[in-house]
């Protein structure tokens, strides 16, 4: 602690003096008797004026001088990131935070960790938040052969940033396709988990395709029927020479900006959102692992996503969040939930698939609650 100078009194003749410590176990309030005994002798408006100095202001001074001053520090959160080699793929990774350690997966497939920001940085208070970017997406390193693009190498990608950073024991939290990703790593590297944060996702290819025929027979029929007949044409190809490896600008407005919208937002749209700038993606990737023929069927090898019946062997504490629009309909996680014996689902209001968007108060209250809350 800073020294600081406090007043005291002294007996060194018969009238009494103030005198300079410097000192912190003593302070203005040792000086209160003395000072009252040498105010005896004034007048009475002065006997007034050093009562009140005695009783009130110079115990508050004293109080003020001894509170501990704020460590700046404590506010400054300083961002560590870099890349891993994972089995020879640089995967990038941003940490910040402090506490422990909590990785963030993204979705898409083939997104990356800038849509989660800067809705879950307060997490950063109390956690060491990790996003990474996927294999192929973000930052990370791009593969030419787009077969690797698979949720079980992915997995493995996550195991070696994990071991890399030397994070010990994690909480997991995995949104979209990063919440199928987390199920996939907590059904090989459980030991390695002490949460599991599962939001607005889905355990099996079959049953979230059977919500897209759904979403499809809710539309508006003008809007499916331009949809069907864009996919009937085949949505690669087209356009100029840089056009025709993703889709085109028709089908991105049509399928993510009318068909998808009420279910990705619902209580905070975006007033940014451009359905065409979603379609800068890892499109390799996202035709590898979703597939090529549209929006609303998963045919590439996100087939392989049949966890529904594996989900008991889940022991890890788990949180399952999803919004009452969600695009990944709550029946979804309703199914995990019944399965997952240690899960607690949460279906929050007014929201679609981009809970922490819609409701970022309940998502963040949500979350730390879980991750605060005793060991059953």
């Amino acid at each position: 602690m800073a020294r600081q100078d406090v007043i005291r009194i002294t007996k060194s003749k018969p009238e009494r003096r103030l005198s300079k410590k410097t000192a912190s176990g003593s302070g203005c309030s040792a000086c209160l008797p003395e000072l009252r005994w040498a105010a005896m002798k004034l007048t009475p408006k002065l006997f007034s004026l050093f009562f009140v100095l005695t009783t009130v202001l110079i115990p508050a001074a004293a109080q003020t001088r001894r509170a501990p001053k704020p460590n700046a520090a404590d506010e400054v959160y300083p961002i560590r990131e870099g890349f891993v080699d994972a089995n020879g793929i640089l995967i990038y990774y941003l940490s910040t935070g402090r506490g422990q350690p909590l990785m963030i997966l993204h979705g898409g497939p083939g997104a990356s960790h800038d849509y989660f920001l800067p809705y879950l940085l307060p997490l950063m208070r109390h956690y060491r938040v990790i996003f990474i970017d996927e294999r192929g997406s973000g930052r990370s390193q791009k593969l030419e052969d787009p077969s690797g693009y698979t949720i079980e190498n992915m997995v493995e990608d996550v195991e070696a940033v994990r071991q890399a950073l030397g994070l010990g024991q994690i909480s997991l939290l995995g949104h979209s396709y990063g919440g199928a990703l987390a199920q996939a790593y907590a059904l090989k590297y459980q030991r390695n988990l002490s949460h599991l944060i599962l939001g607005s996702t889905w355990s099996s290819t079959v049953a979230l395709n059977q919500v897209f025929v759904r979403m499809k027979q809710n539309m508006a029929p003008e809007l499916r029927d331009r949809i069907e007949k864009l996919e009937k044409e085949e949505l690669f190809g087209h356009g100029k020479d840089y056009e025709k490896n993703r889709y085109t600008n028709d089908y991105m407005i049509a399928a993510w900006g009318e068909g998808y919208f009420p279910y990705v937002y619902h209580n905070r749209p975006d007033p940014n959102y451009d359905p065409i700038e979603q379609g800068k993606t890892s499109w390799d990737l996202y035709r590898e692992m979703w597939g090529e023929h549209g929006e609303f069927v998963i045919d590439g090898n996100l087939k392989s996503v049949e966890y529904t019946d594996r989900l008991p062997g889940i022991k890890v504490p788990t949180l399952i969040i999803v919004g009452d629009h969600d695009e990944c309909d709550p029946s979804l996680s309703q199914s995990m939930h019944k399965r997952i014996a240690a899960s607690k689902l949460v279906i929050l209001p007014n929201s679609g698939h981009m809970t922490f968007v819609d409701q970022p108060r309940m998502f963040l209250q949500a979350v730390d609650g879980f991750l605060h809350s005793p060991a059953k």
